[in-house]
This record gives structure tokens, C-alpha cells and sequence, in this order.
């Protein structure tokens, strides 16, 4: 069942089988981002982390592009994409507990590209594009750009990209690992949610676990990060979802999960 929630017309938010998809609602300005939708956006993902019916999002935009970046005009009536806490378009700096996916048609430029760097998987059509040119502009990418794009791919494409503000091609991102899902123009959303709805058949405690463990370990050695994953993911086995899959397995059943 799919229902709609109550969004702005700027960003469209609707669930369907534990999947949250946003949907960025500005075609005719390349879904560029202003205040109204960062806003709007961090009330999406704060929705996804607090219901317990969902289990994944889904970030996209309208008409063909995922999101140009910040709204320069409403930059320079003084409005600002970059929220506190959240950072650039409520996504970038989010602590967001459940799997995010972004959808990508056409262009991620800017900070929509730093949008898409801050979900946890990207699927993306083969005429999508990935692009940092801030240094064309006398910046950097500073919403995340500069520092997640050389964790997710490797570091000397990475400076290349920010360096010469020269996009990336969504096949060249399949083929550095960015991109998980490359499909045809027009088939992004529809990928993504099929994604999702693998995602979203596991258990919700341990999907938000292998989350938290994953912030909890960058930059740990070894021993350090079994110590914290351990502190981490103790409860789990302890946890009913935990106790479920264990008995759904032997009886040969779907595991029903409950997310304690």
C-alpha cells in the first residue's frame, strides 16, 4: 500500500511496503536546493528514523535530475540550504539510523552531489552524472565532498575530480564502486526501491546496528573496533528479532520481525 504523507509541493514524501521515498520537487530549477526543502527534506528523515513501519528511504528528484545543487538566488536573498546539525539540504551532516538510498537521473551537481554521498548506497542511470565544481568557483566541496568522496572511491580519482571540478560519469562511478546499481535512463527510482525492498526485508535492529557500528569504527585499529562493534552489538542477541530469525530458521519461515 502506498500513502502519501504530508509534505510541501517542494519535496513529495510517500511509504510503501517499510520504504520511504523523497522525493526533491523543483524540475523546472533542476530540484537546486533552498531552505524550504532542506527543511523539509531533515522532516523526511526524521520521520523514517522515528516510525517503526519503515525501514528504508529512498532520496530522488523530479523530472529527470537529481538536484543541481544549492538555489543561488535564494543563496543571495540570504537563504541558506545548510541546516544546523543536518548540514546541506538536511542530509549531509544527518546522523540518519536506517539504510538511505539516493536515486539518480541526470545531474548530482554540487551539493546534490554531497546529498547523494550522504545516503548509504547510490543507484544511478547511465545518464547520470556526478559533479564538484566549487573549485570553478573559488570553494570547495565543503558539505562532504572533499571528505567522503576519497573514502568511497579511489583517492587519486578522487583528487582528480575535485581538483579539475570535472563530473563523473555514472558508468565510471559503477566501475570505482560509488554507484551499486547502474541502470537504463528513466529506471533509477524504480532500482532503488527494489533495492529498498531487499534491504528492508532484514531486520531493522540489525540493519540500524551494522550502521552504527560502521560510524562507531572509522579510524579505530582492529582491536579497537571489535571492542566498540562489541559494546555495539551486544544487545542484539538478546534482542526478540534476534531470537525470530533464529526460530524462523529452523521452522523453514519467513522470519516476522518486530524491532526489539
Amino acid at each position: 500500500m502506498t500513502t502519501v504523507e504530508a509534505a510541501t509541493e517542494l519535496v513529495l514524501v510517500e511509504r510503501h511496503d517499510g520504504v520511504l521515498t523523497i522525493t526533491i520537487n523543483r524540475p523546472a530549477q533542476k530540484n537546486a536546493v533552498n531552505r524550504e526543502v532542506a527543511v523539509a527534506v531533515a522532516s523526511a528523515l526524521d520521520l523514517l528514523d522515528s516510525d517503526p513501519s519503515l525501514s528504508v528511504g529512498v532520496l530522488t528528484g523530479a523530472g529527470g535530475t537529481f538536484s543541481a545543487g544549492m538555489d543561488l538566488k535564494a543563496f543571495a536573498n540570504g537563504q541558506t540550504p545548510i541546516l544546523p546539525g543536518r548540514g546541506f539540504g538536511g542530509v549531509t551532516q544527518a546522523v540518519v539510523r536506517k539504510p538511505l538510498i539516493a536515486a539518480v537521473e541526470g545531474w548530482a551537481l554540487g551539493g546534490g552531489f554531497e546529498m547523494a554521498l550522504g545516503c548509504d548506497l547510490i543507484v544511478a542511470a547511465e545518464n547520470a552524472k556526478f559533479g564538484l565544481p566549487e573549485v570553478k568557483r573559488g570553494l570547495i566541496a565543503g558539505e562532504g565532498g572533499v571528505i567522503r568522496l576519497p573514502r568511497r572511491i579511489p583517492y587519486h580519482v578522487a583528487l582528480k575530480v575535485l581538483l579539475t571540478g570535472e563530473p563523473l560519469s555514472s558508468t565510471d562511478a559503477k566501475q570505482y564502486g560509488l554507484v551499486s546499481e547502474l541502470t537504463a535512463p528513466g529506471a533509477a527510482l524504480q532500482k532503488a526501491h527494489e533495492l529498498a525492498q531487499r534491504i528492508a526485508g532484514n531486520a531493522p535492529l540489525a540493519l540500524a546496528r551494522v550502521k552504527q557500528v560502521l560510524r562507531d569504527t572509522q579510524g579505530l585499529n582492529d582491536s579497537q573496533a571489535f571492542a566498540r562493534q562489541a559494546e555495539d552489538a551486544s544487545s542484539l542477541l538478546k534482542s526478540e528479532d534476534a531470537h525470530e530469525g533464529a526460530l524462523a530458521f529452523a521452522e523453514k519461515r519467513a522470519p516476522v520481525w518486530r524491532g526489539r
